[in-house]
C-alpha cells in the first residue's frame, strides 16, 4: 500500500480489487530508486484508469508522460487484441526502467514508448486516439488538448491528472508560477469548450474526464 495517505484510503484500496503483481513491483522499486515516487498514479488512480480503458476499449491510446510505467500498464488492460498504447516521456533516464517492466506484464508489443518533447512527438503520430491521459508538464495542458482533439473519435476521452494541483487553483497563482497557470488556464479551456462533455473528480489530486461530443 505505497503511496497511502490516510484510512480511509488504506480502506478503499482494501475493499477494491487486488493491484497487479507487477504494478506492486513497480511501485516498490519506484519508490526505492526514483525521484518524486509521488508521481506514481497508484492503486486507486490506476483501478479507475484500468476500468475507463476496459468500458473504453480503445484500439489506441495516448499518454502523455509515461514516468516509470504504472499509468500505461493499466491504461493497456483495456485494449482490444490488436490495440495499441503510445506513450511519451521527456526524460530518457526513465526509458530503460519503463521498459523493463512494460516486458515484465507482458505488453511491450503492445505499447510504444518514445522519448522527447511531446509538443514535437505528438505531431508525427498518425493514430486516430480513442482515450488520451494527460499527465506531464502542466504549462501545456491545453496545447496537448488542442494537438490530439479533432483527430479523435466521437465518444472519445481524455484524461488529465492534476487539475486541482494541490488546492493551488483556489489561490492566486505567483507570476513565476507556470504550472498553477497553466492547469488553471487548461480548467477554464474545458469549461468552455462546446465540443464536449466534462466533468472534474476531486479525486487524489484532481481528474478533468471529457468526452467529445
Amino acid at each position: 500500500m505505497i503511496g497511502a495517505t490516510n484510512p480511509l484510503e488504506d480502506y478503499a484500496m482494501q475493499m477494491s480489487a487486488p493491484e497487479l503483481p507487477v504494478l506492486q513491483r513497480l511501485s516498490r522499486e519506484t519508490y526505492a530508486k526514483v525521484l518524486n515516487p509521488r508521481m506514481l498514479s497508484g492503486h486507486i488512480q490506476g483501478q479507475l484508469l484500468q476500468f475507463v480503458s476496459h468500458t473504453q476499449a480503445p484500439r489506441r491510446i495516448l499518454e502523455i508522460g509515461t514516468y516509470t510505467g504504472y499509468s500505461a500498464i493499466c491504461l493497456a488492460q483495456g485494449l482490444q487484441a490488436d490495440g495499441l498504447l503510445h506513450t511519451i516521456e521527456c526524460n530518457p533516464e526513465l526509458e530503460e526502467f519503463a521498459k523493463r517492466f512494460f516486458a515484465e506484464a507482458d505488453l511491450n508489443h503492445k505499447i510504444v514508448m518514445h522519448i522527447g518533447n511531446a509538443l514535437e512527438v505528438i505531431p508525427t503520430l498518425t493514430d486516430t486516439f480513442d482515450l488520451v491521459f494527460i499527465d506531464a508538464d502542466k504549462q501545456h495542458y491545453v496545447e496537448y488538448f488542442e494537438l490530439v482533439f479533432d483527430a479523435m473519435p466521437p465518444g472519445g476521452i481524455i484524461i488529465a491528472d492534476n487539475v486541482l494541483w494541490s488546492g493551488k487553483v483556489l489561490a492566486e497563482p505567483m507570476d513565476n508560477d507556470t504550472e498553477t497557470r497553466g492547469i488553471i488556464r487548461y480548467n477554464e479551456f474545458v469549461k468552455n469548450h462546446a465540443g464536449i462533455h466534462h466533468f472534474i473528480l476531486p479525486f487524489r489530486d484532481g481528474l478533468s474526464i471529457a468526452r467529445k461530443k
